[in-house]
């Protein structure tokens, strides 16, 4: 804690043996920036990525899609018998077929809005909405086999799992992503410290001739370089947020695009990224001020 007051409340005479300006002060402040703009998108793809998974998973997991493959002059009549068939299954909270204007538009994005359903032989659906702990898919086949010949079930775990599962890759890159950026900013804010140091060892010679203690001379570096981390980081963190919620919003069609950002107290997250940047180069000038000042005794 003393440390962390040491930094916000400042000490003029060891301030002045960092330079306050020049190519130091520019690369920490763009990269403490940059890193911070782009680590907010990779937490906004992250978190999006999250609930994508969490909302496929939950949606998918309580539905099923009944096919009715049959003759047009027996479809009506099957499609009647699986409707009551699925009104007698355990954990079917409700069934119903869909309407030929709902089947076309959902054929629409493939045949174009003008199909006509009568041309084509397209099984009849019904939409099967689960409850509880679901149906038991593979009684349901048994008995749909023996009762309706032409019903085909389909509960989309065939599917459901590769979409939940590219998701949750999704996610996992996001976080990657966020590790590495701040790896970046270590390494970078490193360089800053040890060329500072480099370019002002006259001075640091001279800061020990007087009494100056190694403690004191990097607690200037650190706290200098971290500022200008958490300025930059402040900067490029509004920046990303302005950025997502300028994001277009691409309708319903758009899925995932349409969730790619913060909802609710996913925006406390990038709040976090500057304090985490400056954290970072707290670290990471420390290790490099001491580690140098070494090499100049």
């Amino acid at each position: 804690m003393g440390a962390l007051r040491a930094i916000f409340k400042g000490d003029r005479q060891a301030d002045r043996v960092v330079p306050p300006s020049g190519f130091t002060a520019q690369l920490t402040l763009f990269a403490a920036g940059a890193m911070a703009f782009l680590a907010v998108f990779a937490l906004a793809l992250s978190l999006a990525s999250g609930r994508l998974a969490q909302v496929w998973g939950q949606e998918l997991a309580q539905s099923a899609t009944v096919r009715i493959v049959a003759p047009l002059d027996q479809r009506a009549a099957q499609t009647e018998a699986a409707l009551k068939v699925l009104q007698t299954t355990k954990g079917v909270a409700s069934a119903r077929a869909l309407t030929d204007a709902e089947q076309e538009e959902l054929l629409a994005p493939w045949f174009g809005p003008e199909l006509a359903m009568e041309s084509l032989p397209v099984p009849r659906l019904i939409e099967v909405v689960e409850e509880g702990e679901g149906l038991d898919p593979v009684g349901l086949r048994l008995r749909l086999s023996a009762e309706v010949p032409g019903a085909v079930l389909d509960d989309h775990s065939r599917w459901r799992a590769p979409l939940v599962a590219a998701a949750s890759r999704l996610r996992l890159l996001g976080w990657i992503s966020t590790l590495l950026i701040g790896a970046a900013v270590a390494a970078m804010v490193t360089l800053a410290a040890q060329a500072a140091l480099a370019a002002n060892a006259q001075v640091i010679a001279v800061l020990r001739l007087v009494g100056a203690t190694d403690d004191y001379i990097a607690r200037a570096f650190i706290r200098r370089f971290t500022l200008r981390a958490l300025l930059g980081a402040a900067a490029g963190t509004v920046l990303g947020m302005v950025a997502v919620v300028l994001l277009p919003d691409a309708g319903e069609a758009g899925g995932f695009l349409t969730g790619l950002g913060f909802r609710g107290w996913h925006w406390v997250v990038p709040l976090m990224v500057p304090i985490l940047v400056g954290a970072v180069a707290f670290a990471a000038t420390g290790a490099a001020a001491r580690r140098t000042l070494r090499e100049l005794t």
